[in-house]
């Protein structure tokens, strides 16, 4: 067995420890999590100094991951990637595969699923899971059939794709840059991407085939958990208890649950809605509720109801009320939308988009919560649903802002003349990048340039494509990297799990290697699993005097293997949410993906490297 490690190792290994377990608590921010450790790191090593071979670690070496090269290369990969789903540049692809859907669903399903994954095989997949998200709804709204069947294998189809080349993910990123820090040499942008083509078919195909068929029928869970909200006139006789009260009276009469838009007097007269105000024969309460509050207050007020749209004829059984123009929908929470992390009634978001707020689903990891009351104090989380009503020209407009994921029965993506123009700039990128005539990082921040100089993106959509959440846990994790390194926390581990698999074959330590990451990173952060997991594998490939890569790229695959729960990345939550699904759906889907993936990927790392 290994010496066992120095002070400092072992209180940097305890820190991981409680990095790891803060990053799973649902209710504690991410970013407070990895502000929280990168200070304790900072603090720590400031307090009691680290000296090997007289050098001596400083504190503010931990700082280095906010100019690192990776970051700087993902922040601007997910700018670029928010210049093409501004600009609508995907718009006639997605087109194409909801214009053939119906004539040909097998192939229709096999196409989306290989687009999805040859897309994010380049950009960022939450905006490619936001463009198919609504057209695969759409689909199967038309087609009359549950969406939770190809929901999650287009999902899953984008996470296959990112693993191929160094810009699929940020998680490829940060291991080519810290594999490179670490003296091994530079990954080229497709130098792994065969064994993914090779594994990823088989994963595409079981996605196609086999996995909606191991997926029960799940309605969208909001759909038909809410009651429709009408627009009805309630009219003040004159034996109503509402003639001769004040506003505030009438109000308090409904225990305050009422709401008056309006109120009418005679023509063209609209009164103040003052809490003084005083109601006479002859007024008309404009209110817009469910049908049964709305006949509780006719009851409660002595009142006469009428629909807004036909006040000639009471509600009654042969003049039921009816919501005609009137659209519900369904709103995703993505990160990064102005809806992320903020409440409704911060934002106003009813008053200022004119609609209702039904409900508010939440799917957690464990229960799944619809939250009717309290609405406006809900801090809105990433995979939250908001069920909407509002006229069909507000709904569109919603939709047309390219600000939210709206989702309903209809396709619309916002396309501009500049769309050919930001997908050429991102082919650029691409070619710059693959063909080694500038590094990632540069090219992608040229990129940004000219997608501002050229309009296609303005700078308040390039600050909403920057998250804070996917920065710091990219610095945190740079830092525990760093101090596992120098401390010689990473080797106590190599050497820890290099005994304990004493006699076993290179292959079966390969493999427990790239299933350990793989297991960590459906629990954590995939950026932490890997950023962590780069030094150790090294260290591993060193104590055995075996070539590093293979060793590194285990942890790339395994750290890209998210698919087996909904926190495992966040484009899981969309789905899990706008899906309807059930934690256990992601478990019966995602384990048999991951284990042909993992056997996949380990076989063609053995033949390439010889091991």
């Amino acid at each position: 067995m290994p010496a066992p490690p120095d002070p400092h190792a072992i209180a940097v290994l305890l820190l991981i420890v409680v990095a790891l377990f803060l990053f799973t608590r649902d209710h504690i921010p991410l970013e407070t999590s990895s502000l929280l450790i990168l200070v304790t790191l900072v603090v720590g090593f400031e307090v009691f100094p680290y000296t090997h071979d007289g050098v001596t670690l400083q504190p503010g070496d931990f700082f280095t991951g906010f100019g690192n090269e990776a970051l700087v290369a993902i922040c601007a990969l997910m700018i670029v990637g928010q210049g093409l789903e501004t600009t609508g540049a995907l718009r006639p692809l997605a087109s194409l595969l909801s214009k053939h859907w119906a004539n040909w669903p097998m192939l229709s399903f096999l196409i989306t699923l290989l687009s999805a994954a040859i897309l994010s095989a380049f950009l960022n997949n939450t905006p490619i899971v936001v463009m198919l998200l609504p057209i695969l709804i759409s689909v199967s709204i038309r087609n009359k059939q549950a969406s939770s069947g190809i929901l999650m294998p287009m999902g899953l189809a984008t996470l296959l794709g990112g693993m191929a080349t160094t810009i699929g993910t940020s998680t490829n990123l940060l291991v080519v840059a810290i594999a490179a820090d670490l003296g091994m040499r530079n990954f080229g942008m497709f130098d792994f991407a065969l064994p993914v083509i090779v594994a990823g078919s088989a994963g595409l195909v079981y996605l196609w085939l086999i996995a909606p068929r191991l997926l029960p029928h799940r309605q969208a869970l909001l759909s038909d958990t809410s009651p429709r909200i009408f627009d009805a006139v309630l009219y003040i006789n004159s034996d109503s208890f509402a003639n001769g009260k004040t506003l505030a009276e009438v109000l308090e009469k409904t225990d305050r649950r009422m709401k008056v838009d309006r109120i009418h007097r005679g023509e063209g007269l609209n009164l103040t809605r003052l809490p003084t105000a005083e109601l006479r024969e002859g007024d008309r309460l404009l209110v817009r509720d469910t049908p049964e509050l709305l006949k509780e207050y006719e009851t409660l007020l002595g009142a006469t109801l009428y629909n807004a749209s036909d006040i000639e004829n009471p509600i009654d059984e042969e003049h039921p009320l009816s919501s005609e123009g009137q659209l519900m929908a369904e709103v995703v929470v993505t990160e990064g939308s102005l809806l992320h992390r903020k409440t409704l009634k911060e934002l106003r978001f009813a008053e200022h988009n004119n609609v209702v707020i039904l409900a508010i689903h939440r799917s957690q990891a464990q229960a799944t919560q619809t939250i009717r009351s309290g609405m406006g104090d809900v801090r809105l989380e990433n995979g939250d649903v908001l069920l909407i009503q509002g006229a069909a020209h507000q709904i569109e407009a919603l939709k047309s802002s390219g600000k939210l994921l709206v989702l309903d029965a209809s396709v619309y993506l916002p396309e501009t003349r500049r769309a050919r123009l930001a997908l050429l700039i991102m082919a650029a990128v691409v070619a710059f990048a693959a063909t080694g005539t500038l590094p990632i990082a540069t090219s992608a921040l040229c990129g940004v340039g000219v997608m501002l100089l050229t309009r296609c993106l303005d700078w308040e959509d390039a600050a909403s494509a920057l998250s804070t959440r996917v920065i710091l846990i990219v610095v945190v994790s740079l830092a525990l990297g760093l101090a596992l390194m120098q401390t010689g926390g990473a080797d106590y581990i190599a050497s820890l799990y290099v005994a304990l698999s004493t006699g076993l074959p290179t292959s079966a330590i390969l493999g427990g290697l790239m299933l350990m990451i793989a297991i960590l990173t459906n629990v954590v952060s995939n950026n932490a699993a890997a950023v962590i997991g780069t030094p150790i594998a090294i260290s591993i490939a060193s104590q055995l005097n075996l070539p590093p890569e293979p060793f590194v790229l285990a942890v790339l695959f395994g750290a890209n293997m998210s698919y087996a729960t909904p926190m495992g990345y966040q484009t899981n939550l969309l789905i899990y949410s706008a899906g309807g699904y059930k934690f256990s759906d992601f478990l019966r889907v995602g384990i048999p993906l991951t284990l042909i993936m993992w056997i996949g990927l380990l076989s063609m790392l053995i033949m390439m490297y010889n091991l």
